[in-house]
């Protein structure tokens, strides 16, 4: 008994570490700010999406946008009201004559984020900046949260596609529009 007892410490202290690697790596594949319900968590998503990408990218300012100000929420979202929105963070150059801009919409009413997103599709204006137009719109949504990217097809392309792998993938319906179906 006495040379079985060591054994039997040495088992239970390799499961223990086991478990403990195995809770510790899947804390690792959902972190806290995955959930994307604060606006800190949705300007850290955007850093770490922005970190990710192998394409550069102008100097950007990520904020989070006043949905008191409709004028604005209208600019950046193409949301006609504030009535739903709990949280908008938005993303653009520091010089404003390039055609980037991205929107982080937290929905308040997850049942109407369809309506929503086919309201930012509709209204967004791509040709918002004075000398240049967004070519590509790309809109998605993870849980309550809309993402809405249009610059260049060769920037927006891989921004959303990044925000797609942040959340795994687990996205709702795509939407899409050039500036050729806009004019």
């Amino acid at each position: 008994m006495k040379k079985t007892m060591p054994i039997i410490i040495a088992a239970l202290v390799v499961i223990a570490l086991i478990a403990g690697s195995i809770i510790l790596l899947k804390k690792d594949k959902t972190p806290a700010d995955l959930k994307l319900q604060t606006p800190e968590a949705m300007q850290n998503m955007l850093d770490s999406i922005y970190e990710s990408s192998k394409i550069e990218l102008p100097s950007l300012e990520t904020t989070t946008l006043d949905i008191t100000d409709e004028l604005q929420l209208t600019t950046y979202t193409g949301l006609k009201s504030n009535e739903n929105v709990s949280d908008v963070v938005i993303s653009t150059p520091f010089i404003n004559a390039q055609a980037y801009s991205v929107a982080v919409v937290k929905v308040k009413d997850k049942s109407k984020i369809e309506q929503m997103k086919k309201e930012m599709l509709d209204n967004i204006d791509m040709r918002r900046w004075i000398c240049v137009t967004a070519e590509k719109l790309y809109i998605t949504n993870y849980e309550n949260v809309i993402f809405l990217i249009m610059t260049d097809e060769a920037t927006a392309k891989p921004i959303y596609d990044e925000f797609k792998a942040y959340v795994d993938n687990k996205i709702g319906r795509e939407l899409e529009k050039t500036a050729e179906s806009e004019l």
